[in-house]
């Protein structure tokens, strides 16, 4: 799949619900609305979908939700994208999650052919966290991460940065990783979702924070790339890796190489685009795949240049879905 642009599209990004343990103020309202269960894919169309995506081309699949270790069934959606791997027609099957259910769940993860997982991981102040999540608990979390070390997943440590809530311990989460051996991405909030004014202050740009942390920290610029679309330094004083996801400070629109699939078969193109594909009506009324395949390279083929993400008070956001609804 290659877009009227000119970029390769071999990343999917698989949103399995849009529920979640827990509440984190800048992805969902303490009292979020979640969708009718008929209107979210059963494992067995997400599975068959995430298989026309690696026939037209996709090489990685992420994970994601709301969160996905949440959602009853999902190793029986793993385990058969893991047998995508053994085939060699998928190069890598990842997951995002917030480490709540870690514990439980890392040894089976390893087992399906999960190799990566991104733990979203705000700050290490307990009252913080709480803060953020609304509510959870920082010592779960942390019990998952050991857990899922010690299943053989490679971590790494995703944290949004935030003005006034938790810019003061970003230092704290460098130097935890770097004893952890886990490379840790930092990700400016982004106008999703009825940004109120509140979060327009929050907003922080992450020049400012890197300027910061090279008070303590020696930060050399990487050529280390993923598939995804942090900027990368290694920390030399920890031999770890810092990335940067700054959506806001920094366009990245020019190398995107992926697309997302929401619980509900919605296809969005772009995170800073409302407009979206409807996959699951055309998977719940032909049998054959041939009207998924042309509907997802007629969608490819009108993926936007960019994104529209602009932030400040008074500034509507460019999508009213929320994080949680669109996968992260």
């Amino acid at each position: 799949m290659i877009d009227s642009f000119g970029r390769p599209i071999t990343y999917l990004r698989v949103s399995v619900t849009d529920r979640c343990n827990l509440r984190c103020f800048y992805c969902m309202t303490d009292d979020p609305e979640f969708l009718p269960r008929r209107d979210i894919l059963d494992i067995e169309e997400l599975e068959r979908l995430c298989r026309v995506f690696v026939r037209l081309g996709v090489r990685k699949i992420r994970i994601t939700g709301g969160e996905p270790l949440v959602r009853r069934g999902i190793m029986d959606l793993l385990r058969p994208l893991g047998q995508e791997i053994a085939a060699g027609r998928l190069r890598e099957l990842c997951l995002t999650t917030n480490g709540m259910q870690l514990a439980r769940f890392a040894p089976a993860l390893a087992a399906t052919g999960v190799r990566r997982i991104n733990v979203s991981l705000d700050s290490l102040d307990a009252d913080v966290f709480r803060r953020i999540t609304r509510g959870g608990d920082l010592a779960t979390v942390l019990h998952g991460v050991s857990a899922a070390r010690d299943a053989g997943l490679a971590v790494k440590i995703n944290a949004v940065a935030l003005r006034g809530v938790n810019d003061g311990g970003l230092g704290d989460l460098v130097a935890w990783c770097g004893e952890q051996g886990f490379d840790l991405t930092l990700i400016e909030t982004m106008p999703l979702g009825g940004l109120a004014a509140s979060r327009a202050m929050q907003y922080l740009p992450l020049d400012e924070v890197r300027r910061h942390l090279a008070r303590n920290w020696t930060l050399v610029p990487s050529d280390y790339r993923t598939d995804g679309p942090a900027r990368y330094w290694d920390i030399r004083e920890t031999g770890c890796r810092l990335g940067c996801i700054e959506a806001m400070s920094h366009c990245f629109c020019a190398s995107c190489n992926r697309v997302r699939l929401t619980a509900a078969g919605s296809l969005n193109l772009c995170l800073g685009r409302s407009d979206s594909v409807d996959l699951r009506t055309l998977l719940r009324t032909h049998d054959s795949d041939a009207h998924l395949e042309r509907a997802i390279l007629a969608a490819v083929a009108a993926k936007p240049e960019g994104h529209d993400f602009a932030i400040g008070a008074g500034i509507p956001p460019v999508s009213f879905r929320r994080m949680y609804q669109t996968g992260g």
